[in-house]
């Protein structure tokens, strides 16, 4: 199946694209510090930080995998977003304050200085592995509607796609980063909107008709409310989504990096309130869109569709149904959804890299020129990484990427946002107590993992579902490390500052 390409959408789509490389030309000249590089000497106002969040968190698993598991299934995955308004709270008025002490550059120098040199070198080996895969499951979902407009190997377009971002974020820096992501963020808006509307005007009974035949077919479905730990139900999705929001909240370097880099506390949490507000409304309006699609798919049958893997839906429709010119700025939205995360991962990768490991233990005393350097080519080697993964992901069976994503952050994500809550509102918990607990629950998440993955006998397995991994991890990290407080004799390092309890006054 071949769709043919229109000159007029891949001016659009070039116009875009040139735009991204003259912003990190631009901004390469003024990265002279790593202090520049990783944080922008932080002076970012609010607005910008705010959007560069929107850019940054949702991406191309927003764009194409929520409507592809809206299109094949329902609605129950927006269950893991409606707790996100209770959690930003929290981070409003704890987490901000607790991270802007001390000028702190990444999370995990937070766990350095609350519980010692182990859970900071677990915390940081563990993100940057969440965030190889989880990047690579955005590089392959950005490449199918490019393999869609250009006819070309789905590996090809995968290591053009992947060069590209990685240019002008390693030139660029956070600045190139933050700014791109601004711009993306508005063109990734503009684009689900573009989407819905299309089909609403395309379909005899515009709106009306897409809610008639989501009913009809149980679309707009939450999943079911009873409580089975082995199937996907509503509570399992919620309770992975309080896991999932308070580590992006309270642990997540990408947007800790993005407390760091406001130009002050109020300015940080003036973007947090900005995200929030725009996130899940957003959300929302992509599981519409893959509502949108079943609905036109099921009144306008087309052969294609049912050869297509429920990703690749949305980008059939734009290629073939959308009109030209139009359809290159929704295709730049796919772009603009996946580059925003990727080149935030990246440059959140190479600064844990640097601050984190290089610094304090591989290259220690070293000159600041030498840490910048290291820090672009440490984002070269996770470009590399990346394109190779994403390559893995385009020769597996899934029922959607987001299925996929959720699956990863359960099973993948250890005891992290555990780590950093017992840090925020503890004081009893102390680093032998942590440092314990944490090794005991890296092995509870290797069993629990290979039972989720069907590698163990099921007369062996907890027999939960998979999304639950996350969850129990974190709570039986929890329990663990707070035993062992009781039982072992604590330290007497000073916490100033590193607790909700011990924070200065007026913060």
């Amino acid at each position: 199946m071949e769709l043919a390409i229109r000159p007029l959408d891949i001016a659009t789509v070039a116009i875009y694209l040139a735009g991204m490389i003259l912003i990190g030309v631009y901004f390469s000249r003024r990265n002279n510090t790593t202090e520049e590089y990783f944080v922008g000497n932080r002076a970012f106002p609010g607005w910008v930080i705010g959007l560069s969040m929107l850019g940054t968190i949702i991406s191309s698993a927003t764009f194409l995998a929520l409507p592809a598991a809206a299109y094949v299934l329902d609605w129950r995955q927006l269950s893991i977003n409606l707790v996100l308004p209770f959690i930003a709270i929290i981070a409003i008025v704890f987490f901000i304050p607790l991270f802007r002490q001390g000028k702190l550059t990444s999370a995990f120098e937070y766990l350095g200085n609350r519980y010692g040199e182990a859970p900071r070198i677990y915390g940081t080996c563990s993100f940057i592995a969440m965030q190889l895969i989880r990047m690579a499951q955005i590089l392959f979902l950005v490449s199918l509607p490019i393999q869609f407009l250009t006819g070309a190997p789905i590996e090809w377009v995968i290591v053009g796609a992947g060069a590209f971002i990685a240019f002008y974020t390693i030139a660029g820096g956070i600045e190139a980063v933050i700014w791109t992501d601004v711009i993306q963020a508005m063109i990734l808006i503009l684009g689900g909107i573009f989407c819905f509307v299309l089909m609403a005007i395309d379909l005899p009974g515009g709106v009306g008709q897409i809610v008639e035949i989501g009913k009809a077919h149980h679309k707009f479905s939450l999943g079911s409310f009873d409580w089975n730990l082995a199937e996907r139900t509503f509570w399992t999705v919620a309770i992975l989504g309080v896991v999932n929001w308070l580590m992006i909240y309270g642990g997540d370097q990408n947007m800790v990096q993005r407390y760091a880099a406001a130009r002050s506390m109020r300015e940080a949490r003036k973007a947090t309130i900005l995200y929030s507000a725009i996130a899940l409304p957003m959300w929302t309006l992509f599981f519409f869109v893959g509502t949108s699609l079943f609905a036109y798919y099921t009144t306008f049958p087309d052969p294609h569709v049912a050869e297509l893997d429920a990703d690749q839906v949305l980008p059939y429709f734009i290629l073939k149904e959308v009109p030209a010119g139009v359809a290159g700025i929704i295709i730049s939205a796919v772009l603009a959804a996946a580059m925003s995360s990727l080149d935030s991962g990246i440059n959140a990768i190479s600064t844990v890299s640097v601050i984190d490991l290089m610094k304090p233990y591989l290259a220690k005393g070293r000159e600041d020129k030498y840490y910048l350097r290291s820090a672009r080519w440490v984002a070269l080697a996770v470009t590399l990484l990346v394109i190779l993964g994403a390559i893995v992901f385009s020769r597996i069976e899934k029922e959607s990427m987001n299925d996929v994503s959720l699956i990863v952050t359960s099973i993948f994500g250890g005891c992290l946002m555990g780590l950093f809550m017992l840090g925020f509102f503890t004081r009893r918990v102390d680093g032998t107590s942590a440092t314990i607990a944490m090794g005991l629950a890296i092995l509870f998440n290797i069993y629990l993992g290979l039972g989720a993955l069907k590698w163990l006998p099921p007369s062996f397995t907890l027999g939960i579902h998979s999304y639950w991994v996350g969850a129990t991890v974190n709570g039986f990290f929890i329990i663990i490390a707070l035993i062992l407080s009781f039982l072992l004799r604590r330290d007497t390092k000073n916490l100033e500052g590193l607790t909700v309890w011990t924070m200065p006054e007026g913060q």
